[in-house]
C-alpha cells in the first residue's frame, strides 16, 4: 500500500518509474475523457508513451461502443489507437460467448446497446432486445400480452438507457432456465460525469437482474479473472513490467493488483483521494487491493516530466 504522489518524484526516480514497465493498460472514462472531452495533456501522454516504445492498451467497461467505434473516438480525440489495443465489454463479452459452448441455433437476450449487439454480429451470434421497451399498461394487462422468445441461450446485461420494468421481467424469466448464459460486462455503479449529476452505471442493472433472477452473473470486465486472462495471456504481458492507470480503485487499480502491475491513480473520475487515505490509515484488509502505487491529479500531469 504504498500511495506516493507523483509529485513527490524527482527527475531520478520518474525516470525509474518510467522504465520500470513495458506495456501501459488505461481506462478511458475519467482518465483520458469525460463525455467527447479530452483532459488536458491525456493525448500526449499516451502518445509518448508509444514513442517511448511501450505497449499500450486501452482497457474500458463501456459497453455502447465497438472496439472500431472506440479507435475512432480516440483519433478524433487525438490518441493514436488501434483496434488490437482496445479492449472493451462489448467485445469481451462476444467473446465469451464465441469460445464457450455457445448453441448458434439460440439467440442472446441483450439488456445494452447496439455496441453489444454489433460486437455479437462480428462473430456471428444473433441477438434482440436493443432499443426501449416500455410498459403503457397496468402490471396484469401487460402480462396478459408480453411476447417472449423461446430460443434465448443467454442474456447479456449492460449499460442500457432504455432499462425498464419488461427487461427486467423478460431477462429473469429467461435466466430461470439455468440453461441459459447469464453475462455482465461489469458491474460499476456509476459513470464519471463533469456535473454533480450521478448516472448509474452498469453494475446498477446488473443488481437489479441479478436480484430478480436469483443468479450471479460471469463478468467479462474489470477487475474480473476474464479480462485478466485476455489481456495477459492474449498480448504476452509480462505483469511485474506493466502499468495499469485508472481513476476507480474497485476496478481499475484492483485490477492491477491481482494482476501484479504497477497502478496509477488519477483524481479526474470516480475515486477521491480522501477515501484512498482513509482505506489506508483503517488498515482495512479487504480494500489493500484498492490502494495505488501512485496517484496523480490528472494524467496530463506526467507530460513535463516526459518532456
Amino acid at each position: 500500500m504504498a500511495l506516493k504522489s507523483l509529485d513527490s518524484f524527482s527527475k531520478e526516480e520518474f525516470k525509474q518509474f518510467i522504465d520500470s514497465f513495458d506495456a501501459v493498460l488505461t481506462d478511458c472514462d475519467g482518465v483520458l475523457w469525460v463525455g467527447n472531452d479530452p483532459f488536458p495533456g491525456s493525448a500526449e501522454v499516451m502518445n509518448r508513451f508509444k514513442e517511448l516504445g511501450k505497449k499500450t492498451f486501452f482497457v474500458t467497461n463501456n459497453s455502447t461502443k465497438t472496439r472500431s467505434e472506440f479507435v475512432q473516438k480516440c483519433n478524433n480525440l487525438g490518441f493514436k489507437a488501434s483496434v488490437d489495443e482496445i479492449v472493451s465489454t462489448a467485445y469481451l463479452a462476444a467473446l465469451y460467448l464465441n469460445n464457450s459452448n455457445f448453441d448458434r441455433n439460440k439467440k442472446v437476450y441483450i439488456i445494452g446497446s447496439k455496441g453489444i449487439s454489433q460486437e455479437l454480429d462480428l462473430v456471428g451470434i444473433k441477438h434482440c432486445g436493443v432499443g426501449p421497451d416500455v410498459i403503457s399498461s397496468d402490471v396484469p394487462t401487460y402480462l396478459s400480452t408480453v411476447n417472449l422468445e423461446s430460443d434465448i441461450g443467454a442474456v447479456i446485461v449492460g449499460f442500457d438507457e432504455h432499462f425498464s420494468f419488461p427487461k427486467m421481467l423478460k431477462a429473469a424469466t429467461y435466466l430461470n432456465d439455468p440453461e441459459v448464459h447469464f453475462v455482465a460486462t461489469n458491474k460499476d455503479e456509476r459513470f464519471p460525469h463533469s456535473s454533480k449529476i450521478i448516472i448509474p452505471g452498469s453494475g446498477s442493472i446488473v443488481n437489479a437482474i441479478s436480484t430478480c433472477a436469483e443468479r450471479d452473473p460471469f463478468i467479462v470486465g474489470k477487475p474480473e479473472a476474464y479480462l485478466r486472462e485476455a489481456v495477459i495471456r492474449g498480448n504476452g504481458l509480462n505483469p511485474k513490467r506493466t502499468l495499469m492507470i485508472g481513476d476507480r480503485c474497485n476496478t481499475d487499480i484492483l485490477l492491477g493488483t491481482r494482476c501484479g502491475f504497477h497502478t496509477l491513480l488519477v483524481l479526474t473520475g470516480v475515486t477521491r483521494l480522501s477515501e484512498v487515505s482513509k482505506w489506508k490509515s483503517d488498515g482495512d484488509e479487504l480494500k489493500s487491493g484498492w490502494i495505488p502505487d501512485i496517484y496523480a491529479n490528472k494524467l496530463g500531469d506526467l507530460l513535463e516530466k516526459m518532456l
